[in-house]
């Protein structure tokens, strides 16, 4: 048997039970969290740039 499979197979229940809820916790909670977050901090800086500089497009002449 290899070392993975070793130590995986020596794994208690309540370690399991503590990698489950904290790939639970991840998984739903704070990934899904930081991506809203990181989505609306791009939004904001995109409006923020185009407030300073002013909209993309042909240059008004």
């Amino acid at each position: 048997m290899s070392d993975a499979n070793q130590a995986r197979g020596s794994m208690g229940p309540a370690r399991r039970r503590n990698e489950v809820i904290t790939f639970l916790v991840l998984a739903f909670g704070i990934w899904p969290i930081a991506a809203v977050g990181f989505v609306g901090a791009y939004g904001f800086l995109v409006w923020m740039f185009q407030i300073i500089f002013g909209p993309p497009g042909p240059l008004a002449h």
